[in-house]
């Protein structure tokens, strides 16, 4: 076996609550803060005070994203109505944001990049998941990496 195949799924959770300003309708990315608050220029953000950021991530975590070849999908749960939004890594995935975690739909890669080439962003989510942030429902995402 190749010493450096992923041989295993491994996942990094976070939990973090919705906001009365989440609106989800940015058609690129989504985004997790760990801010307390957030404005209504946050188009992007699902929800605010995750508990963990990238920077806390495994190191072997941000390793196996750091594969072009590495699929990773961030499975959104919110009271049990869940989505699932697949993309891939990249070598120049960082890890390294103490504040923020975004999934793109683009290449694109900054220090807040945790996926991209995702299939979905915050405009394509489910509304009911995303009406039920807006309500300040706690949400708990899984981000796994294979």
């Amino acid at each position: 076996m190749n010493a450096g195949a992923i041989t295993a799924r491994m996942d990094e959770t976070i939990h973090a609550t919705g906001h009365e300003n989440v609106t989800a309708t940015h058609e690129s990315t989504f985004e997790l803060t760990s801010d307390e608050y957030l404005t209504p220029a946050g188009d992007c953000i699902l929800a605010v005070e995750a508990d963990r950021v990238p920077a806390e991530f495994d190191d072997g975590f941000v390793s196996a994203c750091q594969s072009a070849d590495a699929t990773i999908t961030a499975t959104l749960d919110v009271g049990g109505n869940e989505a699932t939004v697949t993309g891939r890594g990249h070598p120049d995935l960082t890890f390294e944001n103490e504040r923020s975690m975004v999934a793109r739909t683009s290449e694109y890669v900054d220090d807040r990049t945790v996926m991209v080439d995702a299939e979905a962003a915050a405009a394509d989510l489910d509304r009911g998941l995303i009406d039920a942030l807006a309500d300040g429902a706690d949400l708990t995402l899984t981000l796994s990496v294979e």
